[in-house]
């Protein structure tokens, strides 16, 4: 098994190969961890848990793993980091019914910062104006979906949406501009 790529892996697990999910539990069990880790703030039980569910789509789902679109580690962690947004969503969404009350969240903290430890991204980030960055942690580091967004901010949606669109497009040229020096 340690022989074969992880798209021969990922053929085998599809077929229910157990040795072949096994050895990419062994391949990425780390580097899933240090991600998962992250994103529950260091939370180990939720990280357990979490962990659990990627590996189980794995092998519950004919996942369709494409090499010539990216490396597997790259998709890999994209399955993660789905699985994390799921996972804390309907976390707040059983805390909302516990509490029967919105979540404040006035002012979020920049944990894409505490995430990523890359100064290129960092500075693309502080191209973008505050509603910006504030959309862009909203949406993608809490999990929070367009609609819930443009709720909590009262305002409508095609606004968050022409919102992400300009951040994103500033986000792109900026990391562009960096990658060409």
């Amino acid at each position: 098994m340690n022989e074969k790529h992880d798209g021969e892996l990922m053929e085998l697990v599809n077929r229910k190969h157990r040795p072949a999910l096994e050895e990419l539990y062994n391949r990425y069990i780390k580097l899933v961890y240090s991600f998962v880790i992250k994103f529950t703030n260091g939370n180990e039980e939720k990280a357990k848990e979490i962990i659990q569910l990627v590996f189980l789509r794995l092998w519950t789902t004919n996942s369709c793993y494409d090499p010539e679109k990216g490396h597997f580690v790259n998709w890999l962690l994209t399955i993660a980091r789905n699985i994390c947004i799921d996972y804390l969503r309907k976390e707040k969404i059983l805390l909302q019914n516990h509490q029967n009350q919105m979540i404040d969240i006035e002012d979020p903290v920049n944990e894409i910062d505490q995430r990523v430890n890359v100064s290129e991204i960092t500075a693309a980030k502080n191209e973008l104006t505050k509603p910006q960055r504030k959309l862009i942690d909203m949406l993608y580091w809490k999990g929070y979906s367009l609609t819930e967004i443009a709720k909590l901010e009262n305002e409508p949606l095609g606004t968050i949406k022409n919102r992400l669109h300009q951040a994103l497009k500033r986000l792109k040229k900026h990391l562009e501009l960096e990658d060409s020096k």
